[in-house]
C-alpha cells in the first residue's frame, strides 16, 4: 500500500469518528445575563489554521515523512500575547511582547506568518489598521510607530524627525480613524494623545503635559478608539473612559471602579463599549449611552474563563476577540444580535 493511500484511509477513519467540536456547534457562554456572548474558536499557534489535525495523523506524518526539523521552526507559539486587531480581509494580527514580534493569523487561507522579525521590535503594544490594508505597531521601548504593508512589508517609522522633539515618550493603545486616516496614539508617560495625519505629520496633542483631571486631560492614557464619529481614550490614571468629538473636544465620561494595568478597549458596530479588566479577569459592557449592561468572564482555562484578560477587538462581523494572556491564547466570540453573518 503506497504512501498517498495510507494517507486518505486514515483521515477517512478520523473524519467518520470524530464528534462535532465546540467550535462547530458553539453553546453561550456565562449566565443567563452573560449569554449575549457565543464562543466560537480559541487559538494560539500555526497549527490552529491548518484545519483538520489529529495527533494520530500528525504521528503517521511523521512516522511516513520524518518529522520536522525544530531548527527551522520559527518561534510561532503565542508567549505573551497583548493587543488584538483585525484588516478587511479578516487576517488577525496579534501583538507579542517577549517574542518582539506580531503573529498574523489568516483563518481565511490557512496561512501563518510573522510581522517585525526583520525590523527588530522590542515591545510591540498597540496595533492598528487602515483601509487599505497597511498594519501600524506602536513600540514602547523604541518609542517609535513601525508601518507595514498589506503583505507585510516594512513602509516606515513614525518617529522622531532628525534635530526635532520626539513624538512619542511610551507609545501604548493606537488606532486609525476609518474616514479620516487620522492615527491616534496613547504617549502614556505624556499623558497626551498624540493625532498625526496620513502622511505621518502631528497635527493635534490631545492633553497637557504633566496630565489632569479636567475635562479633555489624560493621566497615564493607555487605550484608544476612533470611529467615524468619536475618539475613546481609556483615562487609566483618572478611572475613567473619556468620550471625544472628532475635534478632539471633550464630551462625556464614563467612571471607572477599576482599570487593571494592561485593560483592552473595544467599540462594536452598535456603538456598545466592550472593556476588559486583567486583574479581575473579566469584561464589562456598556451600552451606546454609556450605561453598564454585563459583567462577563472569569477566572481559568476553559471557554469564557482567562488568566490575564487583555486587548479587545470587535470586527465587522460582530466577532469579539479577546487576548487571554498568561493563557497564551485568543478567544473569539460571537456577539448576539448584531449580525446574520456569524464569525
Amino acid at each position: 500500500m503506497d504512501t498517498m493511500t495510507i494517507l486518505t484511509y486514515l483521515l477517512a477513519i478520523l473524519l467518520a469518528s470524530t464528534a462535532p467540536s465546540a467550535a462547530r456547534n458553539p453553546e453561550p457562554v456565562g449566565t443567563e445575563k452573560e449569554g449575549r456572548l457565543t464562543f466560537i474558536r480559541e487559538f494560539s499557534s500555526p497549527e490552529d489554521v491548518k484545519g483538520i489535525s489529529h495527533p494520530i495523523l500528525n504521528k503517521t506524518i511523521d512516522i511516513i515523512a520524518g518529522p520536522k526539523d525544530p531548527a527551522t521552526q520559527p518561534p510561532s507559539m503565542l508567549q505573551q500575547p497583548y493587543a488584538v486587531t483585525t484588516d478587511s480581509n479578516h487576517r488577525i494580527f496579534v501583538t507579542d511582547i517577549t517574542a518582539g514580534l506580531v503573529h498574523v493569523f489568516d483563518f481565511t487561507n490557512h496561512k501563518y506568518w510573522l510581522l517585525g522579525a526583520g525590523n527588530h521590535l522590542r515591545a510591540p503594544l498597540g496595533i492598528a489598521t487602515d483601509r487599505e490594508g497597511n498594519v501600524y505597531v506602536s513600540d514602547s521601548i523604541l518609542r517609535e510607530v513601525f508601518i507595514y504593508d498589506p503583505k507585510g512589508k516594512f513602509i516606515r517609522y513614525l518617529k522622531k524627525p532628525r534635530g526635532e522633539e520626539s513624538y512619542f515618550d511610551g507609545p501604548r493603545g493606537i488606532a486609525v480613524n476609518p474616514v479620516t486616516g487620522h492615527i491616534y496614539v496613547c504617549d502614556t508617560p505624556r499623558h497626551m494623545v498624540i493625532v498625526l495625519n496620513k502622511k505621518g505629520h502631528v497635527i493635534a496633542s490631545l492633553g497637557k503635559r504633566g496630565g489632569g483631571t479636567g475635562p479633555g486631560d489624560f493621566n497615564h492614557p493607555t487605550q484608544v478608539v476612533a470611529n467615524s464619529g468619536e475618539i475613546l481614550v481609556l483615562d487609566s490614571g483618572n478611572f475613567r473612559l473619556q468620550i471625544l468629538n472628532q475635534q478632539g473636544r471633550f464630551q462625556r465620561e464614563i467612571h471607572l471602579a477599576n482599570v487593571g494595568h494592561g485593560a483592552g478597549l473595544a467599540v462594536d458596530g452598535a456603538g456598545n463599549i466592550y472593556l476588559t479588566d486583567p486583574e479581575l479577569n473579566n469584561l464589562q459592557v456598556f451600552s451606546r449611552d454609556d450605561q453598564p449592561v454585563y459583567i462577563f468572564g472569569e477566572t481559568g482555562t476553559g471557554a469564557g474563563q482567562f488568566n490575564r484578560l487583555s486587548g479587545a477587538w470587535v470586527d465587522s462581523g460582530h466577532c469579539l476577540y479577546l487576548v487571554d494572556t498568561n493563557n497564551k491564547r485568543v478567544q473569539v466570540f460571537q456577539i448576539a444580535g448584531l449580525s446574520a453573518g456569524g464569525c
